[in-house]
């Protein structure tokens, strides 16, 4: 279980992320939406330390990730794995380096120098790329690759850190619609298939419910909606998403109303 107490980030006068509190189960999928600038990206920085919180405390389980230090923050960073918009691979080495550098925190800092990696994390790393169909493109150096290759990568690469949580910022936002659907169906395996936690940002809300067991919706900084998507009305969609709603997905939007009145005349049935 992942705990979140009353998260801020300012920056400056700018409060970026305002008292956000939040509980997610172990093995959940789940979908932050909101416009740019909501706070998305820092709250999920934040979850992995990577940005410090000006208040608040983050829990998993009983340990206070937030009070971690040395060794203990760079073990839950480890578990934490992050994945970007912009992948973060190093362009001039090849995919299976770049996958293996997920291992770098499983290992001792003298082997990590020399960059030696062991047989046994070669087998992971490779295991990882077949898993997401990029194994016959190992040896390839990464700048070579499309963006949905990239990105595939990048996922792999977080697969080999062993990790109980993904974080993913917008991992489709530079992607077309068809490496969309590869991302998000890999992320959607992933979550199902071991278990792990998946918490990613995401603008379209057509792509969110799909996927998605859990809806968190913010608007200034602040946490405005938080249900299934089956409840994320378009009305709910307006206020969040204001002039840029239907941007986000307008066929999504007035799908939302029919799955709501749907969920809505089965429960009255159900009762009856």
């Amino acid at each position: 279980m992942l705990r979140i107490e009353g998260l801020t980030k300012r920056f400056g006068g700018n409060v970026a992320v305002d008292g956000v509190s939040l509980s997610i189960p172990r093995g959940e999928m789940v979908g932050v939406i909101g416009r740019s600038g909501a706070g998305k990206s820092t709250l999920l920085r934040m979850l992995n330390r990577l940005s410090e919180p000006s208040e608040g405390r983050i829990f998993s389980g009983a340990r206070e990730v937030t009070a971690l230090k040395g060794a203990a923050l760079r073990g839950w960073r480890r578990d934490t794995a992050m994945i970007f918009q912009q992948f973060n691979l190093v362009g001039r080495l090849d995919v299976l380096t770049n996958v293996l550098l997920g291992r770098l925190n499983h290992r001792a800092a003298a082997l990590t120098l020399v960059r030696s990696f062991s047989q046994d994390d070669k087998i992971r790393a490779i295991a990882a790329l077949e898993r997401l169909d990029m194994g016959h493109l190992l040896a390839q150096r990464a700048e070579t690759l499309s963006g949905g290759q990239q990105q595939r990568v990048a996922i792999a690469r977080a697969l080999v850190q062993e990790p109980a949580i993904i974080l993913a910022d917008e991992p489709i936002a530079s992607l077309d619609p068809r490496n969309t659907q590869v991302v998000m169906d890999a992320l959607f395996r992933i979550n199902r298939e071991d278990g792990i936690t998946v918490i990613s940002n995401l603008h379209h809300l057509d792509i969110a419910s799909k996927y998605c067991d859990r809806l968190i919706g913010m608007a200034g900084g602040k946490v405005v909606f938080d249900g299934p998507p089956h409840a994320l009305t378009k009305a709910v969609a307006a206020d969040l998403y204001g002039i840029e709603a239907r941007d986000a997905g307008a066929d999504a939007l007035e799908a939302l109303d029919e799955i709501a009145t749907s969920e809505a005349r089965r429960a009255r049935q159900s009762v009856a």
